[in-house]
């Protein structure tokens, strides 16, 4: 029992470090690796099936008529926005180049990147309003869609040239990209609460279920990322990779507390916290890889990690003062 309650008290910290050690096992023992081989090619498809099936059962138990934008939410893109155009300003302003450049630019898609699609469970863990964090996660795709297209194309790279795209393609691109991944399982949840309503009883009646699933979709993340920063150490040294490691959690830091801060003075603190602090990584990763420098990507596989330390810290607080809820 107090094995079942250790593992459900720290499902979070742990997914992540079973995501790394798996890694670790099936890349480097010998006789694990053809089994590591042979299930990579599936590996990218995994996880959005994952996701899928989390968002499916959290907004299953959505009010849908209570998604609606409120006034924290104007605050919230309004800032993210702010830290977006004041990191282009430092990049142009002091001409950066070279190292400096990706360290900027591992700060800067982490900024630009939208809420998490898991950011609505986490906020229901915390107690906060699941139809309004699920509202903002849709506002944040439709910012980040803005601002991709309008900063990118203005950033230097490192061959001296800069970043060549149009606005209107990559603007529709993104949106959907991000979109569609809320969208169907938000229509399949619909569909089940409206017209499959014994079904839907019986997947709102299993407590903490799209808690449990996202953190067994946190093994897969965490083994991405493992794999993605060991392959950017054979391309860089190991200060460069600790130092974007050490940036990504002080950015961490301060995107949560400053969400936080905003949050409390409309009594949203921790939906406000989790807007602006967990970052949709495989996004970050996708923008990182696509359009900046390879190494750029470290910075969200980094953050991902920090994000889900901060998630298990506040949710392990409102533990102990018998507050947490169910999600």
């Amino acid at each position: 029992m107090n094995v079942i309650r250790f593992v459900r008290n720290w499902i979070l910290p742990l997914a992540i470090a079973t995501g790394i050690v798996v890694y670790l096992l099936f890349h480097f023992v010998p006789f694990l690796q053809p089994i590591g081989e042979w299930y990579a090619p599936y590996n990218d498809s995994v996880l959005p099936d994952f996701m899928f099936l989390v968002l499916f059962v959290t907004f299953c138990k959505v009010d849908f008529g209570r998604l609606l934008p409120v006034r924290w939410h104007l605050w919230i893109g309004a800032q993210q926005m702010v830290f977006a155009l004041v990191l282009v300003g430092v990049i142009l302003g002091l001409g950066v180049s070279g190292g400096a450049l990706v360290m900027l630019e591992a700060i800067l898609v982490c900024v630009v990147s939208p809420t998490a699609s898991a950011a609505p469970v986490v906020t229901a863990k915390l107690g906060g309003s699941l139809e309004e964090m699920t509202t903002y996660t849709f506002l944040s795709n439709f910012i980040s869609a803005l601002l991709i297209p309008l900063c990118f194309p203005l950033l230097p790279q490192a061959n001296g040239g800069t970043v060549s795209m149009a606005f209107a393609p990559l603007f529709f691109r993104i949106l959907w990209k991000v979109s569609v991944v809320l969208l169907l399982p938000m229509i399949f949840a619909y569909f089940v609460k409206h017209y499959a309503r014994g079904l839907h009883r019986r997947i709102v009646g299993v407590k903490d279920l799209s808690y449990y699933m996202w953190g067994c979709s946190l093994v897969v993340v965490s083994g991405t990322t493992a794999m993605n920063i060991r392959e950017a150490w054979e391309r860089t040294s190991a200060f460069f990779l600790v130092s974007i490691a050490l940036v990504g959690l002080v950015l961490c830091v301060v995107q949560f507390a400053t969400g936080r801060c905003v949050g409390h003075c409309f009594d949203k603190t921790n939906e406000a916290g989790q807007a602006l602090g967990q970052k949709n990584t495989a996004f970050a990763i996708w923008v990182a890889t696509a359009f900046l420098h390879p190494l750029s990507s470290v910075g969200p596989g980094c953050y991902i990690l920090w994000q889900n330390i901060i998630n298990s810290v506040e949710i392990w607080m409102l533990r102990r003062r018998g507050l947490e809820r169910s999600s």
